[in-house]
């Protein structure tokens, strides 16, 4: 019996090795499907929308863009705690995936947007990333002959921010993935889970208590929860309540899905932990970590007690959660 089905598009197929998982490489030319110097014979928003996310047209000195930081290869996140913007400046939080958030109620790590259109916006502007002022942006993209043909092309208008907030966000809607073992084994296809990953998700479900914030197609609740990784002093960040100021979401951060996780080292809003195994453990006993941890999840008022296998399972579990186009079996 069929459990759930998602739609997605396929576009990308890269080479490199992370967390044990061997990746095809494709050009560049290939992956965006065109190239910057001929534009296709059919210009859609979702391709135009393609072509603002690689081009480092919107960053102040042009020497980054949107890809710089969600790196296709690592499923459109970043392989470093924190990502460099313009003049090298660091971020104050990891890189999030860029994959499977179309259908996402709050972006960023304290939910500040609404839309993927807001969010698409925002590391334009901010000092620490792009650090261009969206109507400079607009002016650029205006004195662009290319860019200029292609937005009136697409929406009838020369560049506007709202339309390249809706170009970047229709692109954004296209990586989406369904192509996992743990996809096929929900639909009772071939090729699904090993057994190790089938008790693994069992594992993830209850013991864990993973499903508790982690449910939904793409493993997210879209909440806000706090793991105790805050407490005031070693780690200052206190997420949702920077825009809430509410006392009681201090320290909360949004539940990240977890499609692609192995591809998205290093993990958690700090990037603190290098590994999945790292996650796992803390999870299992958080206090040990951080005892004092603020606004701990309820969820996490005991340690787990995994075992040894129960934490071998579980890994191998959130692996079966890897789209095929990052794969390659041995």
């Amino acid at each position: 019996m069929k459990r759930y089905v998602k739609v997605h598009i396929i576009y990308f197929n890269f080479a490199l090795v992370k967390q044990g998982i061997i990746i095809t490489t494709l050009a560049v030319a290939i992956i965006l499907g065109f190239s910057f110097s001929k534009t296709p014979q059919k210009i859609t928003k979702e391709r135009l929308g393609e072509m603002l996310f690689f081009d480092p047209i919107l960053s102040e000195d042009s020497s980054i863009s949107c890809a710089s930081c969600h790196k296709p290869a690592f499923a459109f996140a970043d392989t470093s705690a924190f990502s460099k913007g313009v003049h090298g400046r660091l971020g104050n939080r990891n890189t999030p995936s860029a994959m499977n958030v179309s259908a996402r109620d709050f972006l960023f790590w304290d939910g500040r947007a609404a839309s993927l259109e807001e969010q698409a916006l925002g590391p334009i502007e901010n000092p620490v990333e792009m650090n261009l002022k969206l109507s400079e942006a607009i002016k650029r993209l205006n004195r662009s002959k290319k860019y200029r043909n292609l937005f009136f092309t697409v929406y009838k208008t020369a560049p506007t921010t709202k339309t390249l907030a809706s170009a970047i966000a229709a692109y954004e809607r296209t990586l989406e993935t369904s192509a996992t073992p743990n996809d096929r084994w929900m639909n009772d296809e071939p090729n699904g889970m090993t057994d190790q990953q089938v008790r693994g998700r069992d594992i993830f479900r209850v013991k864990a208590k993973c499903f508790e914030c982690h449910f939904s197609p793409d493993f997210t609740g879209d909440e806000f929860r706090s793991i105790g990784l805050f407490n005031g002093t070693t780690h200052n960040d206190s997420g949702r309540y920077n825009v809430t100021k509410n006392p009681a979401d201090i320290g909360k951060m949004k539940v990240p899905g977890l499609r692609n996780v192995a591809m998205t080292a290093p993990y958690m809003h700090d990037g603190s932990f290098k590994t999945l195994r790292e996650v796992i453990d803390y999870y299992d006993n958080p206090h040990a970590k951080m005892p004092d941890g603020i606004n701990r999840d309820s969820v996490l008022a005991k340690p787990l007690g995994l075992t040894e296998q129960d934490k071998q399972d579980l890994e191998a579990f959130l692996l079966a959660l890897t789209d095929d186009r990052f794969t390659k079996k041995k």
